[in-house]
């Protein structure tokens, strides 16, 4: 084989479906965000706004955070020295599993070194503690729910999005003995839909299944305490396993899973991907706990406050210049496209003529036909950045070459 021309057709083919990605060249600046700046191909530099990312909170810039990765950081130096088992825990992961575990009201936490891992490793391994399982997984699940079922082999039931009685039917049709779990999130980032939690409960509770939730895009931003929609809907009491990240609302780095101690310690002694992977740096542990543990306080709930209604804001601003916004309720502002060459062309424009930042989704992020641009407003971003932002939409909107019914079918 040609294996240097094979490498050309492959990426070839991204070029010409029009999802080919490009890496932006950013630096936040501590204490601006969202303003950040941008270093273009030639080497010059621009001021912008940036609208997709995923530090909800803007957390990653927050004093208590960095206050506490600078105390942990000059106390223990950079890295943790290995994996948990052998030399990688250190006061800080307790002090962090034990904020998380208080969060979702659970017995235990463990953190892995990105919710993809633990989601991975957790569903992966729990075929192994649980012989015969069968795990009905939501059509939508996070790549690395999907990959976590796969690669633990055994049946699975894949449900249609959100259908409570697709999801009964298949619940119903497998053997009443047999081990089952109910894989599901709580938000689905990518349309900012939400799941019927008490339902799937219900069902669970029927056909005695265990319940997994991935509350990745949720936690810190919904709830009393920030500890996600199950939460907020107080259903968490409910959910068997609870998964998320330290990577978005808390502005950190990192996942977890939540659940009671015998589960907990069970992943903890199995998951190949818990046990051989170098456990995250104190200081990146101690920031994170700093951030759970602020998100509980009224001053969380305020942080919550102002970013949803500066959602609110956007959509109906949006929504009223006549853009296809996909309002689900949630924080969560995708304008729908659907087509992967004018999503990366809109982003282009919006990046080098006004300064606002916001990456194209295409496939296989999302279906194809469903490209869209995916705004994460935040309490950092201010009225007049919204206005800007809408009369730049706006305006690129009637450049390009097709009208809004047609850049929008």
């Amino acid at each position: 084989m040609d294996y240097d021309a094979q490498l050309t057709h492959a990426l070839q083919k991204l070029h010409d479906e029009g999802r080919y990605r490009t890496f932006i060249d950013i630096e936040r600046q501590k204490g601006h965000f969202p303003h950040a700046v941008w270093t273009k191909p030639d080497g010059t530099q621009k001021d912008i706004t940036v609208w997709c990312g995923n530090d909800y909170l803007g957390m990653g810039q927050h004093p208590v955070v960095l206050e506490a990765m600078h105390e942990a950081l000059d106390a223990t130096g950079a890295g943790s020295g290995g994996t948990r088992n052998i030399s990688g825990t250190t006061v800080y992961h307790k002090r962090l599993e034990a904020e998380l575990a208080d969060l979702h009201g659970k017995e235990a936490a463990l953190v892995f070194s990105s919710a993809y891992i633990a989601n991975d490793a957790t569903l992966s391994t729990l075929r192994t503690i649980f012989p015969g399982l069968i795990i009905y997984s939501d059509q939508l699940n996070h790549a690395s729910m999907i990959e976590g079922v796969r690669r633990g082999g055994g049946e699975k039931r894949i449900f249609k999005h959100n259908d409570l009685a697709h999801l009964r039917a298949l619940l119903a049709a497998d053997d009443p003995a047999a081990p089952k779990l109910i894989a599901f999130e709580s938000i689905y980032s990518m349309d900012g839909d939400v799941a019927p939690i008490s339902q799937i409960c219900d069902l669970a509770d029927e056909f005695g299944a265990l319940t997994y939730i991935d509350e990745v895009h949720a936690v810190g931003m919904y709830g009393a305490r920030g500890a996600g929609v199950a939460e907020r809907d107080n259903q968490m009491h409910r959910i068997d396993m609870i998964n998320a990240t330290l990577a978005k609302a808390y502005g950190v780095f990192g996942g977890y899973i939540a659940a009671s101690a015998k589960m907990v310690d069970a992943v903890r002694s199995y998951a190949p991907g818990f046990i051989f992977t170098t456990s995250l740096p104190p200081a990146v542990a101690a920031g994170a706990a700093a951030s759970v543990k602020f998100l509980k306080t009224a001053e969380g709930q305020e942080l919550r406050d102002q970013q949803q209604a500066m959602a609110k804001m956007l959509k109906m601003r949006l929504r009223a210049s006549g853009l296809p916004i996909m309002d689900e309720g949630t924080h969560i502002v995708p304008v729908h496209v659907g087509n992967p060459i004018h999503c990366k062309m809109l982003s282009d424009m919006l990046l080098d003529q006004f300064g606002i930042y916001v990456q194209p989704i295409n496939f296989p992020t999302v279906p194809r036909g469903t490209e869209r641009l995916r705004f994460t407003p935040s309490p950092v971003h201010d009225a007049g950045e919204i206005d800007r932002l809408v009369k730049a939409m706006d305006s690129l909107w009637q450049q390009c070459a097709l009208n809004r019914a047609e850049l929008s079918a």
